[in-house]
């Protein structure tokens, strides 16, 4: 059984895809901090530096998804969504100009789930892309 950590709503994609082609090539951070520092942070590849302890949780539309060490021991249960909401966030995400602002959605792994993920080992952590 293969069981993706990060996922995206179709509204997200589209959002992200266009996101693409303005600004070329994204990556995604989530932190653990308060207020904005809690959603997840979309930045151009490279604007943002990735350390050793955070978790590569995957990739969504050929966009890499990286959450804190911290925040991933906390979240490691959940099947984190990408999804998108009007509204304007007052972080550095580059979405944050278009009136919207990426949030996610979660659910806990059911146990065959979690249990596939515990197999495969850990994730991998530091960069990845």
């Amino acid at each position: 059984m293969s069981v993706e950590r990060v996922t995206v709503t179709p509204a997200a994609e589209k959002l992200l895809r266009k996101l693409q082609e303005q600004h070329g090539p994204l990556m995604f951070h989530q932190s653990g901090g308060c207020c904005d520092g809690s959603a997840p942070m979309c930045f151009p590849r490279g604007d943002f530096k990735i350390g050793q302890e955070d978790v590569f949780l995957g990739t969504i539309v050929d966009t890499p998804f990286y959450i804190s060490g911290p925040q991933f021991e906390y979240w490691k249960h959940t099947h984190l969504t990408v999804d998108v909401v009007p509204g304007r966030g007052s972080g550095f995400s580059v979405e944050a100009p278009e009136g919207v602002r990426f949030l996610i959605r979660s659910r806990v792994f059911e146990d065959a789930e979690y249990h596939a993920l515990q197999q495969a080992g850990p994730p991998l952590r530091g960069l990845q892309h």
